[in-house]
């Protein structure tokens, strides 16, 4: 199929288009009950292409007293202001609140997975077409008449199933991690909470956590592990623009090295370069703790950098898990700056450290490792979708 047997639609010529709305937040009548009803707040947290509910549900009634419209399943939301861009496919049938124009693809023209990716595509240029003072918006007129160039609908199918693929593949390395990292809590609870293990005995002895199992002790978390802080990177720039580190921020911890990353010198002191499988814990704002995938970078202030001499990693990731909350609550605390903690947090967190890890070292670490491979497989079939996305969507790949 060439490109030149693509056809010029107008987005009304091959969807219904939808606005939505929300019902009055004072009336108790309007929430709760069965209609999944959501905001773009509910599309920001991941990249998935479905979704079926958001954090909250509306009545019938709150349906029938609003401008909010029940769109069927296969309805691509797409987000036209605070922000532009975001987009999922609906599961089931779902209402939106007014921050969405949603799409209801006419089956004979466009199929609806084929213009999610091209909407996807296309989200800078939905960017521009927004217009307004306190914020970007598209209106629904102006949605209307966008153009963009479709091929046959099995041209559509067949592309869509190629995309769709390796998305599969990447939800499904998510789950898998989702379901090993409860696997790993669940055993690390069972051992230092429980104290329920291979050859316990039993016995137990006073301490300053109150009982734990005889021959064990407790050190300070930073006694278990090292927590490197990262520099101000700022004093060290990049000597050009093709041979430098990425700048790992809190940013990059949640959404990867992007376009927008700062750029540092090569020249660090190597304990502030950061590699695949290196442990990270932002101590201010979020507080975010994970095992980094995303290539060499500088560690950025504001960041620790995880390592032990003495203990394996995964040991220091959950004892920091444990913890985390009770971190999380002192970072809130903190009103008159951005929240964070200190390193005498850390110096006070106290840890159980058993007389032998080895039996559970040969469970954890296996995990661990399959957690951090998944990782690396999502990033790697994420680039190659992305590169495909635009040579499929213009015909320069043809199908």
């Amino acid at each position: 199929m060439s490109s030149n047997e693509w056809r010029k639609y107008k987005l009304e010529e091959i969807a219904e288009i939808i606005g939505g709305g929300t019902p009055s937040t004072t009336n108790p009548d309007f929430w709760g009950e069965e209609i999944p009803w959501v905001t773009p707040r509910d599309l920001a947290s991941t990249d998935e292409r479905f979704i079926s509910c958001g954090e909250r549900n509306i009545t019938k009634k709150g349906l029938q007293n609003s401008s909010a419209r029940l769109l069927p399943a296969g309805t691509v939301l797409l987000t036209t202001r605070a922000p532009i861009g975001y987009l999922r496919i609906a599961l089931n049938p779902i209402c939106t609140n007014q921050g969405f124009k949603s799409l209801i693809p006419k089956a004979d023209i466009a199929d609806n997975q084929f213009l999610f990716y091209l909407l996807k595509n296309n989200v800078e240029y939905l960017k521009s077409v927004g217009v307004g003072t306190t914020f970007a918006e598209i209106s629904g007129s102006a949605l209307r008449q966008i153009e963009f160039q479709f091929p046959p609908l099995p041209t559509q199918r067949r592309i869509a199933e190629i995309l769709s693929a390796l998305d599969d593949k990447i939800e499904l390395n998510r789950q898998t991690n989702a379901t090993l990292e409860a696997i790993a809590q669940a055993i690390f609870k069972e051992w230092f909470v429980d104290f329920d293990f291979p050859g316990a005995t039993g016995e137990m002895v006073e301490s300053e956590l109150g009982m734990i199992p005889k021959g064990w002790k407790i050190l300070p978390m930073d006694k278990i592990a090292d927590f490197l802080n990262g520099l101000a990177l700022q004093k060290y720039p990049a000597e050009n623009d093709y041979d430098y580190l990425p700048v790992i921020k809190i940013r990059e911890m949640k959404n990867g090295i992007t376009d927008s990353s700062d750029k540092a010198s090569k020249n660090l002191p190597a304990k502030y370069i950061v590699h695949d499988g290196d442990l990270l814990f932002s101590w201010s704002g979020s507080l975010e703790i994970i095992f980094w995938v995303g290539g060499d970078g500088a560690l950025n202030q504001h960041l620790f950098k995880v390592t032990s001499n003495n203990y394996p990693i995964w040991f220091c990731y959950f004892w920091i898990l444990q913890y985390i909350d009770k971190f999380k609550g002192i970072a809130e605390d903190k009103t008159t700056t951005m929240g964070h903690i200190q390193r005498h947090h850390i110096s006070e967190a106290l840890c159980l450290i058993p007389d032998k890890l080895e039996n559970i070292d040969k469970v954890m670490n296996p995990i661990i490792e399959k957690i951090i491979n998944n990782k690396k497989e999502v990033i790697l079939l994420a680039k190659i979708r992305d590169a495909l996305l635009p040579k499929l969507m213009s015909g320069e790949i043809e199908m």
